[in-house]
């Protein structure tokens, strides 16, 4: 199924930002560029401020130094709730299950910021909802009620919902949890449709290098709340620069004929099990 999106498409800047929680910041000094029309991924161990990072370019932490700005020099801290949604979308890594709710009425959701009072004035909205219904696999589920699903079935229907919210810039946060090998697959692959062929600049924080690998055309690499690298995947994802910091030694291979990585941490028993075959 086909999809339109009405945005035009819109990168996003953060420079010399600042974010974190009451006791004080996680990330520091941090700046990073969204390319419109590109995926963006964002990688490092656990603790090192990616997600923290995410939720400040969404406003969904108070940012304490720094600018985050859309290409049309729009400045996020300044755009009222409404006027971002419009313009900017997140999935969050938890969101309540709510009580009742369809499928189909959950989706919905996302097309408050395009709505008038009553539901009125939101001609694509229908469309919209079908369509992102369909991308993520939830058309016979439709009238479900959302705590009947699964935790993965939960997970792409705020996805969905997310879809249907029709932005130009679209944040992933860990989007793949919580979902089997096949919607994983899927889900990544809508990602890149949105980009290559919907102009939707999309940031996302994945812990698989592999899958990071597999769907950015740019990498971030943060830890302790820092960005140590920026680039593509090609640039980022090495030996040495996985292996310091992750604190483990991690193997990267390139495939001469496609050019596609391979990551693969070298556990304690690994030349074991490759001696086994």
């Amino acid at each position: 199924m086909s999809l339109t999106y009405s945005t035009a498409a819109s990168g996003l800047r953060a420079s010399s930002v600042s974010v974190g929680y009451g006791n004080g910041d996680v990330v520091r000094n941090v700046s990073v560029v969204l390319p419109p029309a590109k995926v963006t991924v964002l990688v490092g161990p656990n603790g090192s401020g990616k997600s923290t990072l995410l939720r400040g370019l969404a406003r969904l932490l108070k940012i304490s130094a720094g600018a985050v700005i859309f290409d049309e020099d729009l400045d996020v801290l300044r755009l009222s709730r409404r006027d971002l949604a419009r313009r900017l979308t997140v999935l969050a890594q938890s969101r309540p299950t709510p009580q009742g709710l369809t499928v189909q009425d959950a989706v919905e959701l996302g097309r408050h910021p395009h709505r008038g009072r009553w539901r009125h004035n939101d001609a694509g909205g229908a469309a919209a909802v079908k369509r992102a219904m369909a991308l993520t696999g939830l058309t016979p589920l439709a009238t479900h009620t959302v705590d009947s699903l699964s935790g993965g079935q939960i997970q792409r229907v705020w996805l969905a919902s997310c879809l249907a919210q029709d932005t130009a810039v679209l944040l992933l946060d860990e989007p793949t949890n919580h979902l089997d090998l096949r919607y994983q697959v899927e889900l990544l692959d809508v990602v890149r449709d949105l980009a290559d062929q919907h102009g939707v600049t999309v940031g996302l924080v994945l812990h698989d290098l592999g899958q990071a690998a597999a769907v950015a055309d740019q990498v971030v690499l943060l830890n302790d709340g820092e960005v140590v690298a920026a680039g593509t995947p090609a640039e980022v994802l090495t030996s040495d620069l996985l292996s310091a910091v992750y604190e483990i030694a991690i193997e990267v291979q390139i495939e001469p004929a496609t050019g596609e990585l391979h990551v693969r941490p070298r556990g304690r028993h690994n030349a074991r099990n490759l001696l086994a075959r």
